[in-house]
């Protein structure tokens, strides 16, 4: 065999979900493409996984693949030339009393009692509804990448700044070219705090201290208000067609997570 045709032993072997319902757009069906994300490959495949649209599920990187649908748009957020509009500042206002700490991705009951939290309040129907504490170790656990975890307290005047209850975490991988929000949960008891929008903040901080040029949050979802909130973040970059294209404005209605 030609030595230029040849594949790696390690090359990364891609797969085809069956068709299932799309759990953001009513009439929908969603089918994946998905390779595994093990080995000593692993690291440098995430990080150009994830720059061409995919996200990470413990040692599973994803994309959607839909015959009939591309309404799943991966976006990301332009760190050096964000600015706060005076609504997310509010936002980031009325959390300085929270502290975060980035630990090591080991899972904790604490965690998994929020995270259960969060679940019955907010995805009560959703496919992770019937997580485990062992479903959500692996979540945390099971990864060949570099990942964190940032996890945010409120001030407890008696136990001393930042000792206070656990509020909000997020599962995040470190990238060479930015900060890739994972998967992230938080109290249902503070509506008032958005919780969801301020961790996006905290984390375009984190990048911008890094030196890192973006914050991938995943997929925005035209047509889908569950997921209008990532408009907020401007400028940011969406792929398409052409690779990844600037946008400035916001045409959505972005609810706060």
């Amino acid at each position: 065999m030609n030595k230029l045709t040849r594949e790696p032993r390690d090359a990364p072997q891609f797969y085809l979900t069956a068709p299932s319902p799309c759990p953001y757009l009513p009439d929908q069906q969603e089918r994946k493409v998905f390779t595994h994300l093990i080995g000593r490959r692993a690291v440098a495949l995430n990080d150009h996984l994830t720059q061409s649209g995919f996200r990470r599920s413990q040692t599973i990187a994803y994309r959607p693949a839909c015959e009939h649908c591309r309404a799943c748009i991966s976006v990301r957020i332009k760190v050096d030339e964000f600015e706060s509009s005076k609504n997310l500042r509010r936002i980031r206002d009325r959390n300085r009393d929270l502290t975060s700490t980035v630990v090591r991705p080991e899972p904790t009951t604490e965690q998994y009692s929020l995270f259960r939290s969060y679940l019955d309040a907010r995805h009560s129907d959703g496919g992770m509804a019937d997580m485990t504490i062992l479903d959500y170790s692996m979540m945390i656990e099971d990864s060949h990448v570099e990942s964190r975890l940032v996890e945010y307290r409120s001030h407890d005047a008696k136990a001393g700044h930042g000792e206070g209850p656990l509020t909000a975490v997020c599962l995040t991988d470190m990238l060479s070219d930015g900060l890739s929000m994972v998967y992230s949960f938080y109290t249902p008891r503070a509506p008032h705090r958005s919780l969801g929008t301020y961790m996006i903040l905290d984390h375009i901080e984190r990048a911008r201290r890094l030196g890192l040029p973006h914050v991938y949050l995943g997929y925005w979802v035209q047509g889908s208000r569950k997921m209008a909130y990532k408009a907020r973040f401007l400028p940011q970059e969406r792929l398409g067609l052409n690779g990844w294209e600037r946008v400035e404005t916001n045409e959505d209605d972005a609810l706060e997570p």
